[in-house]
Formats: structure tokens, C-alpha cells, sequence
């Protein structure tokens, strides 16, 4: 085992900061912004999962949307923090399902309903243009789908943007993320 120590940081001045990150503006590259499933896991849940247990994991780490994996490990859906608010957790409870027994399956957005940017338009775009379609439609989260491969490539945050360009991105919502966003084949 390596031995680690700990040094005083009195003589430090600065923080180390993100090549990348600097002189990012509204007219940068949309793939300074972009979440590539390439390179980072996408963040996943099963659909077996409980709603009630997917509500309490999302919220313990901060997540607000994951994507929904049936048994055999295929892309059927996402889930987000604002599906599974407890005024509707309760609904379902009232209409007389057991509160540890509700699917997932009866809150997530199905792959049916959903629709995505294409990678290879993303590519050639603009965040101002990612920012825009997310304010078009209302949502803070936008999907990108490699249509030759079939497969979700990646995603936008609203959140993820804001924080990279110190602004505020101020996205009204207009209706549920599946009435937006649908991936296409």
C-alpha cells in the first residue's frame, strides 16, 4: 500500500481550472455541453424497480432523470424526479395499489412517446441552438439519438449548460418531457 500525506495549502493561490471550460459562450460548439454516453455511463434504473425505491435512490443521490432498462438490459423509457412526486404516488395508493408494489412502469415516459435531437445535427450546432430548442419546448433535458447506430448517444442538461456558461437558464415548463421529446427511428 502507497503511503499518502497530507500537505499545508498555505502556498497555494489558485485553482486548477478545465481547458475546456474557458471562453465557453452562448456561441460555442453544442458538444462542449453534451453528456456522450461514450464517455460517461448513463445513469439507469431497471424497470422491476419499485417507483416508491427508484423515488428514494433518485432523490439520495440528486439525480432528476434516469433511463429505464427492461430485464434484458434495452433502452425501454426515462423516469424523471417530477414523475414520481409523491401527490401522484398517492393517487395511485388511493385508487388502491399497494404503495411498495407500484411499478415503475406505471411513471415513466415509454421509448414510444419520446424524441431526441440527432447527433449528426447536434455536431454542427451551437449551444444558443440547444438552449433555444430546450426553451421551445419547455423541458430541461433534451435526449440526442445516433439515428444510423439506433442508439440514445447522449444528453443535455439544462442544469449542466447553466453551470458550464454562469447563466442562468431559465426554462419554463410547458407540458410533461414525453410530449417534447421522442426518439426516432
Amino acid at each position: 500500500m502507497n503511503a499518502l500525506n497530507l500537505y499545508p495549502t498555505t502556498d497555494v493561490d489558485d485553482l486548477a481550472w478545465p481547458e475546456e471550460m474557458e471562453g465557453l459562450t452562448m456561441k460555442s460548439p453544442a458538444l462542449n455541453f453534451f453528456t456522450d454516453f461514450k464517455e460517461v455511463m448513463p445513469l439507469v434504473v431497471e424497470s422491476t424497480v419499485p417507483a416508491i425505491e427508484a423515488k428514494r435512490l433518485m432523490q439520495k443521490t440528486h439525480v432528476r432523470l434516469k433511463f429505464v432498462l427492461n430485464e434484458s438490459g434495452k433502452f425501454v423509457g426515462i423516469i424523471s424526479a417530477d414523475d414520481l412526486i409523491d401527490r401522484i404516488i398517492m393517487q395511485k395508493v388511493s385508487e388502491g395499489m399497494r404503495r411498495d408494489e407500484i411499478e415503475l412502469s406505471d411513471f415513466m415516459t415509454p421509448r414510444r412517446d419520446l424524441k431526441a435531437l440527432d447527433y449528426q445535427e447536434v455536431v454542427k450546432a451551437s449551444i444558443s441552438e440547444v438552449v433555444s430548442k430546450l426553451k421551445d419546448s419547455g423541458h430541461q433535458h433534451c435526449l440526442v439519438v445516433d439515428r444510423d447506430k439506433h442508439k440514445i448517444r447522449g444528453i443535455f442538461s439544462a442544469s449542466d449548460i447553466s453551470r458550464k456558461l454562469h447563466l442562468p437558464i431559465n426554462i419554463q415548463d410547458k407540458s410533461s418531457f414525453y410530449k417534447v421529446f421522442s426518439v426516432t427511428a
